[in-house]
């Protein structure tokens, strides 16, 4: 296995992510903790060895200081030659393995093996989730925690590691000056510590304030982005810029105020390293008055507390950032901890609904005690009928199709397929046996292919050909192009599908359907994008994917449905009447008053909530 698979970037995880900060990251980096201590290990040896520079310099000005000029290099040859391979192949050795490890083999697998767990843990949440947050600080929080932890774990490889042993290994070398100066390092080492711990706590919380706000601004500035058009259609830049610029504004402040602590920090933390060659050169030079210190014992020590001074400015910046990581997790680990409210059962079965009957059992549900749902509906729908649902905006149609789906669970009562609770199946075995066509097609900003593909994975490009000429898709497919010159089928189609028209969006996931061919099928104002010769013209389409599958369609346009078998009345979230087409009209209910008073074959919503 080749270094950078040492640590398998997208190993899965068990169990949601935890809620507190040690166990967050242990779930982070399960299956990476071997790797990442050997690299540990290979950077405390990388420091040791800096110390060992300091060390080899006073041995080689002490024999300088013993020998005579003339006979320098011959008396001392062995000493030479061994500082040299030190130098020269020893010390670049172990700094390159410590280099590789960090660079490679860690830092690029770490991150995507935290980022993938994040992702997959996110995607498997319920809709709501999602309804309740901004898409784009949900992608911040999770680009957010995956960078913040992997930062944190180099750094802690990079510089803690490297830097402690460093101070370790300094003070035992010390000790073979004087005691007293290796006890004076202990001191100051002391002193270095309990300043970091008086300001990290600090800069940790400013760094998780500056991190919500980020994601705020990223957020705004998304959901403006994402509704563009909208924005230029109500002419609203001002009032979106304004948006944006309050929250930037309050990110702009709590950057200040992490500014303000980290600038402090930085500077006790220096002023407390200069203290340092002060100290340890002028009792090594006191000890060297004394006659208990050597001239190579004074050199040793200059390059000891230089080196460590240095490295106080290096890692008091690396601490602060290190600290700035671990506010950052904090905050992502907020969002993105909350384990799944919508899970399968323990022994969740693989359904396969050979017949594609459908029964709801008396079934209640609202949005959070709010508006629309459905209140004790009982329905049943044969293998292969074909049923229309009508009822004004609110009535409950979608909330029914979302419970079928078991986007949401039903709060009372019980949803089932072919005699199967759909809370006893797996959530994907139970989608893949339903397809569907929504008002607001979803598209990827990848190739209408992929688009197109999306209803069957496997499908060949006869199969996708096919599908896309059944919805009537295939010849403006053919006429794409985007803008990196790429055509046909092979052309993207923007976020969302933007570059295409609604009509086209519409044929597209049509034809998606199509490719599916899941034995039940879902409607939902499939054709209300689409002008009344397009319509007409895929009628025969529809008319064949709806052949031997049961369907439900919901349409405004109740034209549409004349044709279904059965059509089902809905208001405010009961079934308050169903039959045909005809039936319904001679009873002169809501749905013949609906029928009476639609405009252009829709439905009137004000007049029939009248």
């Amino acid at each position: 296995m080749t270094p950078e698979r040492w640590i398998d970037p997208f190993e899965p995880a068990e169990g949601p992510p935890p809620q507190t900060l040690m166990a967050f990251l242990r779930w982070c980096l399960k299956g990476s903790t071997k790797i990442t201590l050997w690299a540990g290990l290979v950077s405390a040896l990388a420091g040791t060895l800096e110390v060992a520079t300091a060390l080899m310099l006073g041995w080689v000005i002490d024999a300088a200081l013993n020998s005579s000029g003339e006979g320098y290099f011959t008396e001392n040859v062995i000493l030479l030659m061994g500082v040299t391979a030190f130098f020269v192949v020893l010390r670049p050795v172990i700094l390159g393995i410590s280099g590789v490890m960090q660079a490679v083999v860690v830092g690029p697998s770490l991150g995507n093996l935290i980022l993938s767990r994040l992702h997959r843990h996110s995607i498997g949440q319920s809709v709501t989730f999602f309804d309740d947050d901004f898409a784009g600080r949900i992608a911040q929080k999770q680009m957010q925690a995956a960078r913040a932890t992997t930062d944190l774990i180099v750094d802690m490889i990079h510089t803690v590691a490297f830097a402690l042993a460093s101070l370790v290994a300094s003070i035992i070398l010390l000790f073979t000056i004087d005691a007293r100066s290796a006890l004076l390092l202990a001191i100051w080492a002391v002193s270095y510590i309990w300043l970091i711990r008086f300001f990290m706590p600090r800069i940790r919380a400013r760094s998780k304030a500056r991190a919500a706000t980020r994601a705020m601004v990223t957020g705004q500035v998304v959901d403006t982005i994402t509704n563009i058009k909208t924005v230029k259609l109500f002419a609203h830049d001002a009032h979106e810029d304004r948006a944006a610029i309050d929250a930037m504004e309050n990110y702009w402040g709590t950057a200040v105020r992490y500014g303000w602590m980290s600038a402090s920090f930085r500077f006790w933390l220096m002023a407390l390293g200069g203290l340092l060659p002060v100290i340890l050169v002028g009792m090594t030079l006191y000890f060297w008055s004394l006659g208990t210190a050597s001239a190579g014992d004074i050199a040793a020590a200059g390059a000891i507390s230089l080196r460590l001074a240095q490295m106080t400015g290096w890692v008091s910046f690396t601490l602060m950032g290190m600290y700035a990581n671990v506010g950052e997790v904090e905050d992502a680990m907020i969002t993105l901890s909350p384990a799944h409210t919508l899970t399968d059962a323990e022994n969740a079965i693989e359904l396969t609904a050979h017949k594609g009957a459908i029964a709801l059992e008396d079934v209640s549900f609202t949005y959070g005690g709010g508006p629309g749902g459905l209140d004790g509906v009982s329905l049943n729908v044969a293998p292969g009928e074909k049923l229309g649902l009508v009822g004004a905006s609110g009535a409950g149609k979608s909330t029914l199709v979302a419970l079928l789906l078991r986007l949401y669970d039903a709060e009372a009562g019980r949803i089932a397929i072919d005699g199967t609770d759909v809370r006893d199946v797996t959530q994907e075995s139970l989608r893949r046996q339903i397809a569907m066509v929504t008002q607001e097609t979803a598209m990827f900003n990848r190739s209408a292919r992929d688009n197109i593909k999306y209803g069957k994975p496997d499908a060949t490009q006869d199969e996708i050909e096919a599908a896309a000429k059944q919805a009537e898709a295939h010849d403006f497919i053919l006429t794409l192009k985007d803008h990196k010159g790429r055509t046909g089928y092979d052309a993207h189609l923007g976020e969302r599908g933007v570059k295409l028209s609604g009509g086209q969006r519409q044929r597209i996931a049509i034809a998606r359907a199509i490719l599916k061919d899941a034995p039940i099928l879902v409607l939902d104002e499939a054709t209300s994008a689409l002008d009344s010769e397009v319509e007409a013209s895929i009628q025969s389409a529809l008319d064949s994917i709806m052949d031997r599958k049961t369907v439900i369609a919901i349409a405004h346009r109740l034209s549409t449905l004349a044709r279904m078998d059965r059509i089902v009345v809905l208001d405010a979230g009961r079934i308050v009447e169903e039959g045909t087409h005809d039936v319904l009209l001679a009873q002169g209910g809501l749905y013949a008053r609906y029928w009476n008073r639609q405009s252009g074959g829709f439905i009137n919503v004000k007049d029939a909530a009248e």
